[in-house]
């Protein structure tokens, strides 16, 4: 039996725009790119710096948004009303009410939403999660991560909302969501615009968090550390590397942006609810609300 092919569109060809056209080629399934800049046009697919060709195009099932964070919420409510399924870049949105009034959209028009947050589809985390899972580690007592790096700095958004939803992603998968947030920020380079980010999580049964993110280090670092009451593990997304008490654990090199990518042309294809759903994304944006009231 030939499964017809998923037709989608993509509208932004930035940074992280041009990896979404590269993994949705592959799977031969983009149809028509999208982006204000018509000098963008040389990934040999059809393309257009018209957002409206795209949204009215009825051969286009889904639409693909990779576009700056403020433009989200516009972007993916026309193409919720145009009938289209949905999967966005993280952050969703940036207002909270933005994004709670687009899960209410896509669940009313019975689209399917989903947002990238894509270290839940990297094989090692979901080892990690398998192992935890297992109670390979005993009870998960505290998990801190760093994620470091210099650039990329950015001029609408601060640290927190460009790095920290990865591993609140987490965080939120393995102990639910936190009970009480602390958070402290500091801007050095640009007024009002945070370049590094400090949280503290606490959740149920006296389990702990810590989030650490910089754009101004002068190294690199995406380290996740689980502390159990029997062994701990070390997810280094640098060195793709897992370690449980220092020994290290074997884990598919497939590549979490693939795999995510596959599993939103599943979701179009079964109507399952996305693992990285709408409403996922808002417990996440309910954290980093709260981290910018603090």
């Amino acid at each position: 039996m030939v499964t017809k092919k998923k037709n989608i569109g993509l509208i932004g060809t930035g940074y992280w725009g041009k990896n979404l056209i590269r993994v949705f080629k592959e799977l031969n399934s983009l149809k028509l790119i999208c982006d204000l800049d018509k000098e963008k046009d040389c990934f040999g697919i059809d393309f257009t710096t018209d957002v409206s060709r795209v949204l009215k195009d009825e051969d286009i099932e889904a639409i693909v948004i990779s576009t700056p964070s403020e433009t989200h919420y516009d972007l993916t409510k026309k193409a919720l009303e145009a009938d289209k399924d949905v999967f966005i870049e993280k952050p969703m949105v940036l207002k909270f009410e933005q994004g709670q009034e687009l899960v209410d959209l896509a669940k009313n028009k019975n689209k399917i939403l989903m947002v990238g947050h894509l270290l839940l589809f990297h094989p090692g985390v979901i080892k990690l999660k398998k192992l935890i899972d297992q109670g390979k580690l005993g009870e998960v007592q505290y998990i801190s991560s760093n994620r470091l790096n210099f650039g990329k700095i950015r001029k609408q958004e601060n640290v927190l909302w460009s790095f920290a939803p990865h591993d609140i992603s987490v965080m939120i998968d393995i102990l639910g969501m936190p009970t009480k947030i602390s958070a402290t920020g500091k801007s050095y380079l640009s007024k009002n615009i945070e370049d590094i980010f400090n949280v503290d999580l606490e959740f149920v049964n006296n389990r702990a968090g810590h989030i650490f993110v910089s754009w101004i280090n002068p190294f690199k670092e995406q380290k996740l550390t689980v502390i159990g009451s029997k062994k701990s593990a070390v997810f280094d997304g640098v060195k793709n590397e897992l370690l449980l008490n220092g020994q290290t654990i074997i884990f598919d090199k497939n590549e979490p942006l693939m795999e995510e990518a596959k599993h939103f042309l599943e979701c179009i294809k079964t109507r399952n609810t996305p693992r990285t759903d709408g409403n996922s994304a808002l417990n996440i944006l309910k954290v980093i609300n709260l981290c910018k009231k603090l």
